[in-house]
């Protein structure tokens, strides 16, 4: 697993571009070139953003072989000031003291450790949670805990986010990071433009609610939409409105194939000896259409992951 020195040894080399990989949350795995002067970019309008100066202190428990820990270290090197490198853990463990940190980022995964540790939230100043879409339950839980945090929007390709949203705005509406506009094709897919940016303009597959040239509502995959029946579902959407009836359980929904409506809602739960009949009764209480509610659903002993920790959604 790559650490910080490994980073900073490559950020340090006289090569204008530095290897990243894809998360392999939508396909496989691949190996990419990145800019270091993008990588600025990017890291000076986060820094603007979070107020990150030469007396901050950012943390980071994220592998520094993947883009968001990678940026953690651009951010500090931009900026100037200190970063501790934390265990990759879904466990956060902070330093012992009461060392303030300015910004640290995490995975949905590692949600429930903060949640469990709300002693954490008067050292902590922002939390940033990236990686895959966090369960609204699971960001209620947090600002609770007394945590302020934001939810990101990006990919490796752009350095990291684009669009942040505040965790305590229940329509996840995305603001623009400065420099950053967006529009749409005809299916909705989001298009980022970045004039600053060496890639200019990037076409997305992410299908969007476009509100503004800088504001967006997410709505999930145009690949892993569930066509059943002639309806569109989105499983990132079908998750958010199943999550009262699956509080505290990990889960996804995914396409299965179905004999008359081509395709079919599966929700695939973590854990066994799990009532399946309770929970369908639930999600029969609180979604009105019954279009969008799961014909089956299947439990394992343990979600699929990708290497760094993302759900990968497939049927079981």
């Amino acid at each position: 697993m790559a650490s910080l020195t490994d980073f900073l040894a490559e950020w340090g080399n006289t090569a204008s571009f530095v290897e990243a990989r894809t998360s392999g949350s939508t396909g496989t795995p691949k190996a990419i070139r990145l800019l270091k002067a993008d990588m600025r970019q990017s890291a000076r309008a986060t820094n603007a953003f979070f107020g990150i100066v030469p007396h901050s202190v950012l943390a980071s428990p994220l592998s520094f072989g993947y883009i968001a820990g990678k940026m953690m270290a651009v951010r500090a090197c931009e900026a100037g000031c200190r970063l501790i490198e934390l265990p990759v853990s879904n466990t956060i463990v902070l330093p012992d003291g009461e060392q303030a940190i300015d910004l640290l980022p995490i995975v949905p995964s590692q949600i429930q450790s903060l949640i469990d540790k709300p002693e954490y939230a008067a050292r902590i100043r922002s939390v940033l949670i990236g990686g895959a879409a966090p369960s609204a339950d699971s960001c209620d839980a947090l600002l609770a805990a007394g945590y302020k945090a934001y939810i990101s929007y990006g990919m490796t390709e752009t350095c990291s986010h684009v669009a942040l949203a505040d965790a305590a705005d229940r329509s996840r509406t995305f603001h623009a990071m400065p420099g950053i506009l967006f529009d749409t094709d005809s299916d909705s897919r989001l298009i980022i433009g970045a004039p600053a940016f060496s890639f200019a303009r990037l076409q997305t597959n992410d299908v969007v609610e476009l509100l503004s040239p800088s504001t967006f509502r997410w709505r999930g995959r145009a690949d892993g939409a569930i066509n059943s029946g002639g309806i569109k579902l989105f499983p990132e959407e079908l998750e958010q409105l199943y999550a009262p009836a699956l509080s505290g359980q990990s889960y996804y929904v995914c396409a299965e194939q179905h004999s008359r409506w081509g395709q079919s809602v599966l929700l695939v739960i973590e854990g066994r000896d799990i009532d399946t009949n309770a929970i369908a009764a639930r999600l029969r209480t609180i979604v009105a259409d019954h279009r969008r509610l799961p014909k089956r659903i299947a439990t394992v002993a343990a979600l699929p992951r990708t290497a760094n920790g993302k759900i990968r959604r497939i049927p079981v």
